[in-house]
């Protein structure tokens, strides 16, 4: 008889983030991650001592994928600040289970916006956003600050509520914030 196949800790947490990303990060438990792997809740538990272990590592893998997709900007999109905007949106529309683990789960180890936007996990959306503004980091922060309010609350209504997401108009709206914010910015610096 071949010995039966190890389950790793990787492999239960992509099952975990398979199930959160069905079910919500309320399904994520012992039974239905050792049930997606085909296996019993014992490798679950031996991996994770607590099913809110777990949930903090599908919330880490969740910020992983989110980030990715925000940085897949399509080669159409005018400019990186607008398909970035969009690409949050997109993401809560498309999955609307991880954008509630990631943002609406109370899992975030960040307790306010401002140690959101000094998390590792942000610099790259940051610095391409920095590039695409020619600003200053402090600036392009102000300027994150200001479209992250907005874009979140449009994606939250959306991932929320049963509402026709168009992106046309999403990105007309998103433009004018985009270009007051960074004009706000430019007038305050040149007082």
């Amino acid at each position: 008889m071949p010995p039966r196949a190890k389950i790793t800790r990787e492999m239960v947490i992509d099952a975990a983030f398979e199930v959160a990303r069905a079910g919500g990060v309320e399904s994520v438990n012992a039974r239905t991650v050792s049930s997606a792997l085909n296996c019993s809740t014992q490798p679950v538990m031996y991996h994770f001592s607590t099913i809110e272990e777990l949930k903090r590592a599908v919330y880490e893998k969740a910020g992983e994928y989110h980030t990715e997709y925000l940085l897949n900007i399509p080669q159409n999109r005018e400019n990186v600040m607008l398909g970035i905007g969009l690409n949050y949106i997109d993401f809560a529309v498309k999955e609307p289970n991880l954008f509630r683990v990631l943002f609406q789960s109370g899992l975030a180890k960040e307790n306010s916006l401002v140690e959101m936007i000094d998390s590792q996990e942000l610099t790259p959306v940051l610095l391409a956003m920095r590039e695409a503004m020619d600003l200053s980091m402090e600036q392009t922060k102000d300027v994150f600050v200001t479209l992250a309010m907005f874009v979140h609350g449009y994606a939250s209504i959306l991932a929320n509520n049963s509402m026709a997401y168009d992106e046309a108009l999403a990105a007309a709206h998103l433009k004018r914030v985009y270009k007051g914010a960074i004009l706000a910015i430019r007038e305050e610096n040149d007082v």
